[in-house]
């Protein structure tokens, strides 16, 4: 049996993950991801119990009980270069013994939701829309560095191929007032979202015609940070996932929600009754 070496496994004196600094029974089989922070105490507040805290460099997180599951939130931060950590060191926490650095023999397998938000690229979809993500695109450069056989696909006058992986799960998701789309993922906010500011943007047409690209029966929707990073290294690693967002901007038609908290809170509350009374 493989056994992982110190500078490759890196582990707390305690034996938690380097990082997050959570061991296996920190760790429920539900978990919520946010990026921010301070979102934390947004889906915390709705728990039953609160049994801890604790925060560890952009990583706030908080274990409780909702609706009689135990039940973590945690903050990944921002991009699946943060992903990366997250979801190597929660599936390290729960299926690799600490001791012997090998594998269990019995894995684990966590649900891992997220709960953030998006902006809309179809000119159609109003802003303050809630969605669930059926897929990602990947334009981040997280998944070159694994093994893995998800495809490429071309994107007319995209620079780079995006690499398409389907939400690692045999559930969708169905209820009112929720969307169903692809989800690209970008591996920035200003230059690769098609923002320019001091600098040019070469990616804002690809970006505003991303709706026009249909895969099966679903067409590209939106695009935001971490949701190609959660999908691909779910399914690799053998988690279920899901990624829910509240759309917040169009970059097609320019509006953005006059009040942001609004949809994000709604988004909240709708996904943490689906996850915890609903499946």
């Amino acid at each position: 049996m493989d056994q992982f070496s110190p500078s490759e496994l890196i582990l707390n004196e305690d034996g938690s993950v380097y990082h997050l600094g959570l061991l296996s029974a920190d760790i429920p089989d539900l978990i919520f991801t946010v990026g921010d922070p301070d979102r934390v105490a947004s889906v915390s507040q709705h728990f039953d119990t609160i049994l801890w805290t604790k925060t560890r460099r952009e990583f706030t997180i908080t274990r409780g009980t909702l609706n009689q599951h135990e039940v973590l939130v945690l903050s990944t931060g921002m991009g699946t270069d943060n992903i990366d950590i997250v979801l190597n060191e929660l599936d390290a926490a729960v299926n690799i013994d600490p001791v012997t650095r090998t594998r269990n023999e019995v894995p684990r397998k966590l649900k891992i939701i997220r709960i953030g938000t998006s902006g809309a690229v179809d000119p159609t979809i109003k802003v303050g829309t809630l969605l669930h993500s059926v897929g990602a695109l990947a334009f981040d450069a997280l998944l070159p560095f694994y093994e893995h056989n998800f495809k490429s696909i071309h994107i007319e006058g995209s620079p780079i191929k995006p690499i398409y992986i389907p939400v690692p799960s045999a559930t969708t998701p169905q209820f009112e007032g929720l969307m169903h789309g692809i989800t690209a993922t970008l591996p920035g906010f200003y230059g690769p979202q098609g923002r320019s500011i001091q600098l040019k943007s070469t990616f804002k047409e690809t970006l505003q015609n991303l709706y026009k690209t249909q895969l099966g029966e679903f067409h590209i929707t939106n695009f935001e940070m971490e949701t190609s990073g959660i999908y691909a290294l779910a399914n690799l690693l053998g988690h279920e996932a899901h990624s829910f967002s509240a759309l917040l901007a169009n970059r097609t038609t320019n509006e953005f929600h006059p009040d942001p908290a609004g949809p994000v809170n709604e988004l909240i509350e709708k996904v943490l009754g689906w996850a915890t009374v609903k499946c």
